[in-house]
C-alpha cells in the first residue's frame, strides 16, 4: 500500500505554493488561513522538513517544498484531467432506461424519434423487461415503474395514470354488430393476459363484469367461468394485445400502452365503462449523478403523453 500524507494536507500544500499565500489558498478551499497553516504543519511533520520560508512577503517555498510542489501540481492536474474526461463521457452516455415490455413496446419506442429531435445529445437505451430490475445496485439509471402508488425510498415522478377499456378491432365489431350494453359482450370472443402481480383489484375481465353488473340491472354473466375459461388466454400482455389487433377477439387494455393504436384506429373501445388504472413512475435514485438529464426525460414523457 502507497503510504502518503493526508490528502487535505496535500490539497492546503499545493494551493499555498502555486498562490504564494495562506490566504488565497484559504479563500479558493473555503477555510480559514489559520486551517491552512494548520494543514501545512501536519504536513510538515509527516515529511520531516519545512515547505515554506516562515516569513511575512513573499511566501517563498524551501528547497524541499520547491521539489514536492511540482509533483503535487502535476498530479493534481492529471487527477481534474481524469475527472472531466469521465464527467465529459458520463453525459455522452446513453440514459439506461428500464420499462414494462409492453409499455417500452407500445408507447416508449414509437415515441424515440420525437426525444431524439428534442434531445440529440442524449442517447437512451432502453431495456423493456417485466423483470424488476435493481436500480439502486445500477441495473439502471431511471425505471419506469407501473404501481398503485409511488415506490418508497427513491425519487419517484408521477408521469400519467391509465385506465382500462374493453377494446377490440373495427373489424371484430363489422362481423359481430355494434356493442349498445355491456351485455352485448357475450357474442364476443373475449382475451384476457396474466396479471403478474397477483392484485385482487386488478383491471381485469372479472373486476369489469362485477361493474357491470352494478350498473345494468340487465346485464347477464356469461356461461362461462370467469376465471377458468376463456376464448383466448395469453401469459404476456403484448400478445394479447396483438390478437386484439388482428381481430381475435375483445380484451380489457389499459389506454396509455394502446393509445397510438387507438389513435390510428386500429382499435376502438368497445364499450366505454372503464376501470381505474395504475400510475406510470419515474423512479431513480436519489442525488443521482444524472438527475438533470432524468428530470429532462421526466418532463418530456409528461409533455408527449
Amino acid at each position: 500500500m502507497r503510504k502518503l500524507p493526508p490528502l487535505r494536507a496535500l490539497h492546503a500544500f499545493e494551493a499555498a505554493a502555486r498562490h504564494h499565500s495562506f490566504a488565497a489558498a484559504a479563500n479558493e478551499l473555503g477555510v480559514t488561513p489559520t486551517a491552512i497553516s494548520h494543514q501545512i504543519r501536519q504536513l510538515e511533520e509527516v515529511c520531516g522538513v519545512k515547505l515554506f520560508q516562515r516569513r511575512p512577503r513573499p511566501l517563498l517555498l524551501t528547497s524541499a517544498g520547491a521539489r514536492l510542489y511540482p509533483a503535487l501540481r502535476n498530479g493534481f492536474d492529471a487527477l481534474a484531467s481524469a475527472m472531466a474526461l469521465l464527467a465529459e463521457q458520463d453525459v455522452q452516455a446513453p440514459l439506461r432506461v428500464t420499462s414494462p415490455s409492453a409499455f417500452a413496446s407500445k408507447w416508449l419506442v414509437p415515441q424515440l424519434a420525437k426525444w431524439r429531435d428534442e434531445n440529440p445529445s442524449i442517447p437512451l437505451e432502453i431495456i423493456g423487461t417485466d423483470a424488476v430490475l435493481d436500480v439502486r445496485a445500477g441495473a439502471a439509471d431511471v425505471a419506469i415503474r407501473y404501481a398503485r402508488k409511488p415506490p418508497l425510498d427513491f425519487v419517484a415522478r408521477e408521469v400519467f395514470r391509465d385506465a382500462y377499456f374493453p377494446v377490440c378491432s373495427p373489424r371484430l365489431l363489422e362481423r359481430h354488430g355494434p356493442i349498445a350494453r355491456a351485455t352485448d359482450l357475450r357474442r364476443l370472443p373475449l382475451i384476457q393476459y396474466d396479471w403478474i402481480n397477483n392484485d385482487p383489484e386488478a383491471p381485469t375481465w372479472q373486476r369489469w363484469f362485477d361493474v357491470a353488473r352494478t350498473i345494468d340491472p340487465d346485464f347477464k354473466p356469461l356461461g362461462k367461468a370467469l376465471d377458468k375459461s376463456w376464448d383466448l388466454s395469453f401469459r404476456e400482455e403484448l400478445h394479447a394485445i396483438d390478437a386484439v389487433v388482428g381481430g381475435q377477439g375483445v380484451a380489457i387494455c389499459g389506454d396509455i400502452v394502446v393509445s397510438n393504436e387507438l389513435k390510428s384506429g386500429l382499435l376502438v373501445k368497445a364499450h366505454p365503462l372503464s376501470l381505474p388504472g395504475y400510475g406510470f413512475y419515474l423512479v431513480s435514485m436519489p442525488q443521482h449523478p444524472r438527475a438533470p438529464v432524468i428530470e429532462a426525460f421526466s418532463a418530456w414523457m409528461r409533455a408527449v403523453s
